[in-house]
């Protein structure tokens, strides 16, 4: 492959694009990265904090600016981390992709699945087969949110009485893992294994399996088996009161009245161990920490000689696993397909991501994408939390910008 170039002065306007979405009051802080080919270009706009009461900094004080360091929360970019970890386990011997998870997962054993995914909660019949390891990696458990369901999911809406699910990530009011399981394992699954995708609670399942399969804590077992050897030293489930300086408030944005709050400040959610390490949607991280796990992906499992994933294991996370019937219902345009653990570009998106490009974004301010066809990697984090599932103008102007900077 050809050396990859950037024009200069088109960087220079992805810049510009982006901080004009601060200036304009879109976005109150963001940093962003880009590479292709080892020319790597980093940007930063705004600040920290919005500055109002509540932000987490002293009365009077101008808020910090953000910085290339700047530790956000990056909610579902977790998921392909998570997912990564599990793979490692299937590379050792440890987990098998078709096997089922009973062993480990008691709770998911011998499931019932409603009669019809909108129905009756007491309206059962027996699981066709066990879920595998593959169901959670492609969300295929049949546990999750139905984004093409125009009626009532009542396993959502039971979970969510017990206390699971809902919302955006709240890690300190989730339970501790093994009372998580026993609520999980307590209602009937929405549809049979393997037979739809549906969104998140398969990640956060699949957390317990990498903590279970590993005996170690989730977070420790994605700091031995990911995090450490990539060197991402700032990507964690929790921010410790020394590192809190690089970490602000994120914001959410009434879609009704357009104001903005604060969802959640440094010393909240965040500040300490959750109960509950999300495998879904729980880590935080920088954008130097998330080009390495990119950087990682696009060079075939290697970092820095080191592999840490095997090349077919890597082409199998980032192809399409949905066949043709489920791939139309998770998404019609056939746009994107799901790999395992992450999002598979099927066809060009418009002018920017090529086919076969993958990744996935957050819902509180996170977009990162590869794309191998151009030797790019991309990732834009910010305090923003998006209002919709459909990218908010900053992210779909980072990627416009982004490609109209290519040279060649």
């Amino acid at each position: 492959m050809k050396a990859r170039a950037w024009e200069t002065d088109r960087l220079a306007r992805l810049d510009e694009v982006l901080e004009r979405h601060v200036a304009d009051g879109e976005v109150v802080g963001m940093t962003w990265l880009v590479a292709r080919g080892g020319d790597v270009h980093v940007g930063a706009a705004g600040t920290l904090a919005a500055g109002a009461a509540g932000d987490g900094g002293p009365a009077g004080t101008p808020p910090a600016p953000v910085a290339r360091d700047t530790i956000y929360r990056i909610s579902s970019t977790t998921k392909p981390i998570v997912a990564a970890a599990a793979l490692t386990l299937v590379e050792d011997c440890v987990l098998r992709l078709d096997d089922p998870v009973d062993d480990l997962l008691p709770e998911l054993a011998d499931r019932r699945v409603l009669a019809d995914p909108s129905g009756s909660i007491d309206d059962t019949v027996p699981a066709d087969r066990p879920i595998t390891l593959r169901d959670l990696l492609t969300f295929r458990s049949g546990l999750g949110w139905d984004f093409a369901a125009t009626g009532p999911q009542p396993v959502n809406e039971a979970l969510l009485e017990r206390g699971l699910g809902g919302g955006p990530p709240a890690p300190q009011q989730a339970p501790a893992p093994d009372e998580w399981m026993r609520i999980i394992g307590s209602v009937p699954l929405a549809r049979q294994p393997g037979s739809a995708w549906l969104y998140h609670t398969s990640a956060d399942i699949l957390g317990v399996l990498v903590a279970r399969a590993t005996g170690r804590p989730l977070e420790l077992a994605l700091a031995e088996r990911v995090l450490g050897p990539l060197g991402m030293d700032d990507t964690a489930f929790f921010v410790p009161e020394p590192d809190r300086e690089r970490f602000g408030a994120v914001y959410a944005t009434d879609p009704g009245t357009g104001e903005r709050t604060v969802y959640d400040p440094p010393d909240g959610q965040w500040a300490t161990p959750p109960p509950f390490p999300g495998g879904g949607a729980g880590l935080v991280s920088t954008v130097d920490d998330l080009a390495a796990f990119a950087s990682m992906l696009l060079a075939g499992g290697v970092h820095r000689g080191h592999r840490l994933l095997a090349r077919p294991t890597v082409e199998a996370m980032t192809t399409n696993q949905l066949p043709p019937e489920q791939l139309a219902v998770y998404d019609p345009e056939s746009i994107q397909g799901w790999g395992l653990g992450l999002g598979v570009s099927l066809r060009r998106d418009g002018t920017t991501r090529s086919a076969g490009s993958y990744g996935w974004d957050g819902g509180l301010g996170s977009a990162w994408s590869n794309d191998p066809d151009e030797d790019l990697v991309g990732v834009l984090l910010t305090n923003q939390a998006w209002a919709s599932p459909v990218p908010p103008p900053v992210a779909r102007d980072f990627w416009s910008a982004t490609y109209a900077a290519f040279a060649d």
